[in-house]
């Protein structure tokens, strides 16, 4: 039955460097339509047992490399709090399970309080940076957790990355490898129950959802109609009105081709059919329903939600066991050059699972302990199945790379802030207003004394 199933909810949004103005204060738009989308999933209205909020470009830049971002995400997590809260069929309550930021990428996780929140355990939080010398200005952050099973097995683990990786359409490979990055030094703790001490990637989990801004393109061949034709803004919106139009663009959408013809990149996560829905990027700021600039770029699908789950075969990579119950676009936000996604997830009904077995007996008049010199004989949680030729391995200088670029991102951001406050809110006038400040002090240094004759 559905109802036995977890309800999840994903939601991410590039919010265009606009911090605590880049939402607004009713979420209806954005969180409502998934609460409603719920009731066709069982007899009752229904909420979410987990819902996930990502963000990307959450406050100004020099903040964020600063790590000024705690009054941003708290702020932020007030508000979504109240409304998801307040949508709910129910009025059920929900409770933060983990939240995490990293510059300008951000993850609030919520379960509801007398379900899923209540039986978690072992919650983590990671990030790493993939920009500039690893520098956290594009990357991902990680939130895993576990959730027990009710008759007393192990459970699941849940893991939920938000990220943000490269853009332009031309940098396609830098992507990839943010990607690959992503993979080997986005780690967490060793499993519940696991024999080794060595960490674990994303992709040592029994559900993985993958988010964000991930800046894939679609890249149309010169003889295509919509790269020969002089649309406007306008004529874009409206030939994207069509869905027929929307599918055929789908076959020159990157993340697509990466990850289903070759291979390369996103391996055994699944998504549901974002061409039902126009291209999330790039809008007129401003506008509802105006791209950008469209004989630069084309508008595109930056904005992705991805999943798998431990049932899903390697073998079937386009198909999932987890139900896309809805996956969409909210055109009525604004603030941004994107509009916010959202997709509500029906996760398969769990597997019977052994429970932790009772310690053998130990031998009259011995000393020896059950656990001595043998293997850890605790259950593990099920874990994602991956193609044989797939294998994942940590970073070694993970935290080496990680704390490399959170170094430069606090020198950075501390030179930028300090600009934009000389110049009053504008780093170019700071830089003017120091460049004539240092010649002021110079000059000052150097003039010549001027004194009375005795």
């Amino acid at each position: 039955m559905a109802s036995e199933r977890l309800l999840v909810q994903i939601a991410s949004y590039n919010t265009n460097l606009q911090a605590e103005r880049g939402l607004p204060q009713d979420l209806i738009d954005w969180l409502a339509p998934t609460f409603q989308v719920s009731r066709f999933l069982a007899r009752e209205p229904r909420t979410p047992d987990i819902v996930a909020v990502g963000f990307q470009e959450l406050l100004p830049l020099h903040l964020g490399l600063s790590g000024l971002s705690s009054k941003v995400i708290e702020s932020r997590n007030a508000l979504i709090l109240s409304q998801i809260e307040k949508y709910a069929p129910n009025k059920e309550k929900y409770a933060l399970i983990a939240k995490v930021v990293n510059v300008g990428v951000a993850l609030l996780v919520y379960g509801l309080d007398d379900g899923v929140a209540r039986k978690v355990t072992d919650v983590h939080t990671h990030w790493t940076g993939c920009g500039p010398a690893y520098m956290g200005n594009k990357g991902a952050v990680g939130v895993r957790f576990s959730v027990p099973a009710d008759d007393g097995g192990v459970g699941e683990v849940f893991t939920f990355v938000c990220a943000h990786l490269t853009a332009h359409p031309q940098k396609l490979e830098q992507r990839v490898r943010d990607y690959h990055h992503i993979t080997r030094t986005l780690l967490f703790p060793p499993l519940p129950g696991a024999a080794s001490s060595n960490p674990t990637t994303m992709y040592d989990t029994s559900h993985l959802f993958f988010f964000g801004d991930l800046n894939f393109r679609v890249v149309l061949p010169p003889e295509h109609p919509l790269a020969q034709s002089p649309n406007t803004s306008a004529d874009m919106a409206h030939v994207l009105e069509q869905e027929s139009v929307r599918e055929d663009l789908k076959e020159y959408d990157q993340l697509l081709l990466e990850r289903d013809r070759h291979g390369r990149a996103f391996i055994s996560l699944r998504e549901g059919e974002f061409w039902r829905f126009k291209c999330s990027y790039k809008y007129k700021l401003g506008e509802v329903d105006k791209y950008e600039q469209v004989l630069k770029r084309h508008p595109s699908w930056t904005d992705r939600i991805m999943y798998a789950t431990y049932t899903d075969n390697p073998d079937s990579p386009t198909k999932s066991h987890i139900t896309n119950a809805l996956y969409t676009s909210i055109p009525s936000y604004t603030t941004s050059d994107h509009k916010p996604v959202v997709s509500v997830l029906l996760l398969p009904p769990s597997l019977p699972q052994p429970t932790l077995p009772s310690p053998p007996p130990t031998p009259l008049g011995s000393n020896a302990s059950p656990q001595d010199g043998s293997p850890s004989s605790a259950p593990t949680p099920p874990m994602l199945r991956l193609p044989i030729h797939f294998h994942p391995r940590p970073d070694t200088y993970a935290n080496l790379k990680r704390y490399t670029g959170r170094t430069l991102d606090r020198l950075v951001g501390y030179c930028w802030s300090l600009l934009v406050f000389l110049g009053a809110g504008s780093s170019i006038l700071g830089i003017g207003n120091f460049i004539v400040g240092l010649g002021v002090w110079s000059w000052w240094r150097t003039r010549p004394s001027i004194g009375l004759a005795v």
